[in-house]
């Protein structure tokens, strides 16, 4: 495995965004979230606070709880109707004709979601910012605590309606060897040991496990010949299409954006994730490991 991503252009470093932001022809995103432990996984709320904090100048906020999510599914974080998803993009001045990039002062995985988010819109120009906040800050660059508001403009894209799946392709996913269904959870919420569950314990019959954080270092994403091994280890790099899932959509997109960095093509993120899985006691669930798990 070569040790150069497919796809390198969705990622930036910092050196390289601080120069393109000199140039002035790249518009940037804070898609901060913050996660607190609740009684059934965890709780989001905005994370403007770190956002006023301190942040990439030039950079405006997207609250990705409110501006792009469905919130009437009942769920945390829920796709809305492609139409509405774009027309809240251009809305915040995430518009076609613009270079974007997203980044998060926290975990990662926020970023990835933006930019899955954004991907599935049908942006054909964005990037994440490998590393996030802490990888600019480290590189010795100025933040700022002026508030960007980007003026709305059109966005046009083509919609990549594949990028996401529901809960009945995740069902017919079960007896599909073609298909690697992935949860990104960490392995003792995967095999139903840790005391954290979405629900119900364990994980959706048939799926493997690659847990998103061992795709990374430091908050960035590992090199290629790093992300093939885990990947290869759990099939994924043999399938004909790889489903991520979660807790609810979110890490998953760590699991996923790996994938399109090696250049698979046929990767989706399944919304509802577990989340929406475990309130139908009828959908399979399995404790421990799959056979022939590693």
């Amino acid at each position: 495995m070569s040790d150069a991503y497919a796809n390198p252009q969705y990622l930036i470093e910092p050196e390289e965004l601080a120069s393109r932001l000199e140039q002035g022809n790249v518009r940037v995103f804070d898609g901060t979230v913050i996660l607190e432990a609740a009684e059934k996984g965890y709780r989001a709320k905005p994370g403007m606070d770190d956002y006023n904090a301190g942040h990439i100048p030039g950079a405006a906020f997207i609250n990705q709880l409110t501006e792009l999510s469905d919130t009437s599914s009942g769920l945390g974080f829920t796709l809305p109707e492609a139409a509405e998803l774009q027309d809240s993009l251009a809305a915040l001045g995430a518009v076609s004709d613009s270079a974007l990039v997203v980044y998060s002062s926290g975990h990662p995985m926020w970023a990835t979601r933006l930019w899955w988010l954004l991907h599935y819109a049908g942006h054909d120009d964005v990037a994440v910012l490998n590393g996030g906040l802490e990888a600019w800050k480290a590189a010795g660059l100025a933040l700022s605590t002026e508030t960007t508001v980007y003026l709305s403009g059109l966005f046009r894209g083509q919609v990549r309606g594949h990028r996401f799946v529901d809960k009945a392709a995740v069902v017919a996913a079960i007896n599909q060897q073609s298909v690697c269904t992935v949860n990104a959870l960490a392995p003792g919420v995967y095999s139903g040991d840790a005391e954290m569950s979405y629900g119900r314990k364990g994980h959706i019959t048939g799926s493997v496990n690659v847990f998103y954080d061992q795709l990374l270092e430091n908050g960035r994403f590992r090199s290629a010949r790093e992300l093939a091994a885990a990947l290869e280890a759990q099939g994924l790099l043999e399938a004909e299409q790889v489903i991520a899932y979660c807790g609810g959509g979110i890490s998953a997109t760590i699991d996923a954006f790996a994938c399109l960095l090696l250049g698979l093509d046929d990767v989706a993120v399944y919304d509802g994730s577990m989340s929406e899985w475990v309130r139908d006691e009828s959908l399979p669930m399995t404790l421990g490991q799959e056979p022939g798990q590693l």
